[in-house]
């Protein structure tokens, strides 16, 4: 038996087949948002000493005071300083093209003057302080720092806060050394819902932040949904999920492999495979018997691919097309002959990964676009983390006394209609002599 499930697109009950593949419930249970409620109560009231005791609890630590769970910036420096040079390298690289490309979304203000001489337009600031957050222990990812913290440099925020936490006391050098070069401003060793209600709210030791970016548990996610109007939040992340267009063309194990790179994440993680040729699902397949053994990770990428992956036999290119935007995937890699020529047709994508040569994995670690990416169908309305998501924007407004009498009498109208005669009034004072046909 093929270890993941095999359908037609063309089958009668297909659509409900993949609603029931694609179905993934991301809502907290009550004992976890009671626990998260909690936590967050807590914080608010007592500051430090309730995020130290949830340290020491969660984490498995022993630690006296928030100055136990506070990060130097020359310890930063020191772990990029320690790390064998292929690593230095790779971590600097990565950082390089990860700013770079994302100084093409800055967006900066703008203005334009009417006729009368009214201006318009729309100042752009960045946030004045953001936290990220970073999964800990055996789960670091410094790619999830540079990918958060860059963006929000390259905006032009003042102050980024990072929260790592090292449980049973596991420091990641990678993910100190990644921060360094990110240029993140301060680090507290502190996770979980404490330390989501710690930037949110604000403690002794832990500035309050704008906005909150990353990843994390269910207690993470759960929290962020609980303190967003306090603060900003990035998204509510589901589990990572990689769908491949392929015309049958690429190496079969390149495939396989491409699918793993998802499924390794966790058990809840999906992967999904698209062509016509039923041949090449049939090798693809023989390849994921093949290699699924060979895998670190082999028992987590297992089960994901048991539970939530799929090879599917579509009609042709149209029928694939639509199915990519049905599901709306977080990584869509186009591994087709003319990837570009799809492009017009694909509405709804995180990512798109184009020709047999972009693995997604590429975009993970160092091609330069953000691998914070919507998921669950998310990519519908929302987009990647970016520069855009820490500059905020203020509509300007400046009239001259020609243009406020001008739109004046537009206002009091529709003011008037609305019952606000307040307004009305306010905008009738401003009307010039000429322009007073319409009396306060």
């Amino acid at each position: 038996m093929s270890v993941m499930q095999r359908f037609n697109s063309q089958d009668a009950d297909f659509g409900r087949t993949l609603d029931q593949l694609l179905a993934w419930e991301g809502v907290s249970d009550a004992a976890v948002q009671a626990t998260v409620n909690e936590v967050i109560a807590r914080v608010r009231r007592e500051g430090d000493a309730a995020v130290v005791d949830y340290t020491n609890r969660f984490d498995h630590v022993a630690v006296a005071d928030m100055a136990a769970l506070s990060i130097p910036l020359p310890r930063l420096q020191a772990a990029y300083n320690g790390l064998p040079p292929e690593q230095q390298q790779a971590l600097t690289i990565a950082a390089d093209r990860i700013r770079r490309y994302h100084v093409h979304q800055r967006q900066g203000s703008w203005q334009y003057t009417e006729a009368d001489g009214t201006v318009l337009g729309q100042q752009v600031m960045p946030l004045d302080r953001v936290g990220i957050y970073v999964p800990g222990g055996k789960a670091s990812y410094p790619s999830s720092v540079l990918m958060n913290a860059i963006p929000a440099k390259v905006a032009g925020v003042a102050e980024v806060v990072m929260c790592v936490p090292t449980p049973r006391g596991e420091v990641n050098e990678l993910v100190l050394a990644a921060a360094w070069i990110a240029g993140v401003d301060q680090v507290f060793t502190i996770g979980g819902a404490q330390a989501v209600a710690a930037l949110a709210y604000g403690t002794e030791s832990v500035p309050r932040v704008d906005k909150i970016v990353g990843p994390g548990n269910i207690y993470v996610a759960t929290a962020k949904r609980q303190v967003f109007g306090q603060v900003g939040i990035d998204m509510i992340a589901g589990p990572s999920e990689i769908l491949i267009y392929c015309d049958g063309k690429t190496d079969p194990a390149w495939i396989a492999m491409d699918l793993f790179s998802q499924a390794e994440h966790d058990e809840q993680a999906q992967s999904i495979l698209l062509s016509a040729d039923a041949d090449f699902l049939d090798a693809v397949a023989a390849e994921v018997e093949r290699l699924l053994p060979t895998l670190e990770r082999e028992g987590i990428a297992r089960i994901s691919l048991t539970e939530r992956g799929a090879l599917i036999q579509v009609r042709d290119e149209a029928d694939a097309l639509a199915l990519i935007n049905r599901i709306a995937p977080e990584h869509l890699e186009l591994s087709v002959a003319n990837p570009e020529a799809l492009l017009p047709e694909i509405r709804h994508a995180g990512a798109i990964f184009m020709g047999r040569f972009t693995p997604e994995a590429l975009g993970d670690y160092c091609a330069g676009p953000n691998h914070v990416l919507p998921t669950s169908g998310t990519a519908r309305f929302s987009s990647p983390l970016g520069v855009y998501d820490f500059q905020k924007r203020s509509s300007l407004i400046g009239c001259s006394a020609a243009g406020a009498s001008t739109l004046a009498k537009v206002a009091s109208v529709l003011a008037r209609g609305e019952g606000l005669t307040a307004h009305a009034r306010s905008a009738e004072y401003r009307l010039l002599p000429d322009d007073a046909e319409v009396k306060s």
